[in-house]
């Protein structure tokens, strides 16, 4: 199910309390009622996690995303429902710091993916059209179907992981202007420099490490119980941490049965 984005500051809807009529419901659950619950309680983070992070690599950006501008105020590229693309004010930063912004105004937020078959990325506005670059640099967000000019090859930057420049069709490089009243964005820049380097901030539950990280965790909550339960007699501490580590390593079959094993050995020695 997709979920509208959050932004810092919103109101979260609060839980209707369940009025408790019928004594029968009321009961205290089983054991395994419990763990189920928690279980579940322990997995939905995981999907609900709107907060926000850089992109390390290339292979990170997918999904809501800022593209954070080299400017001296923060700014990020945005666009209006008309389609043109400005340079919008980050209001949600820590003390100048670009690798804490966050979006105030979903004009701020693209959706990122990549184009399938190829190294390139398309970025979807917040009304349903691409970011794209025409022959004269002049970049907008009018097409509802992506075409050559409306895919851009993500760079890594000599500054280190979490810097990209963002490169079109016809080779040229987007890059922002502060020379004038307001920044100038465009994508008529001929090689990589500072105005070319921009950070890009993504949803946390997007990027793939962090989604690896809680399916790990979420694979080794399993309580002690719930581990005797399965092999069918007490164990000690030592078997609990085996088959706990086992069921992170992907192994966990395997470590029961010889968890198993030994326990009947055990019992006829």
């Amino acid at each position: 199910m997709v979920k509208p984005l959050a932004f810092k500051g919103d109101k979260r809807p609060k839980k209707r309390k369940r009025i408790e009529n019928d004594p029968a419901e009321s009961e205290t659950p089983d054991s395994k009622e419990l763990q189920t619950t928690a279980t579940a309680a322990a997995a939905q983070p995981a999907e609900d996690d709107d907060s926000w992070v850089t992109a390390d690599v290339v292979g990170d950006i997918s999904g809501p995303s800022i593209i954070v501008l080299p400017t001296e105020t923060a700014t990020c590229i945005a666009c209006d429902p008309n389609g043109k693309v400005f340079a919008s004010a980050i209001e949600n930063i820590i003390e100048r710091d670009l690798a804490t912004a966050e979006p105030h105004d979903v004009r701020q937020v693209w959706v990122a993916n990549q184009v399938a078959g190829s190294e390139s990325f398309t970025f979807k506005g917040h009304h349903g059209k691409y970011l794209g670059c025409d022959k004269f640099g002049i970049l907008s967000a009018t097409r509802e179907a992506v075409s050559s000019e409306d895919s851009f090859s993500v760079i890594p930057c000599p500054e280190g992981p979490g810097f990209f420049a963002l490169q079109t069709a016809r080779d040229t490089f987007l890059t922002v202007d502060e020379d004038k009243a307001s920044p100038d964005v465009r994508g008529d820049a001929d090689a990589i420099g500072f105005t070319t380097t921009f950070r890009i901030r993504m949803q946390a539950r997007f990027k793939p490490k962090l989604k690896v990280a809680k399916e790990e965790k979420a694979k080794a909550k399993i309580s002690r119980k719930e581990l005797e339960e399965a092999v069918g007699r007490k164990l000690d501490d030592e078997e609990v941490k085996r088959l706990k580590r086992a069921r992170r390593d992907g192994n966990y079959h395997e470590a029961m049965l010889d968890v198993k094993v030994k326990g009947k050995h055990d019992k006829y020695a």
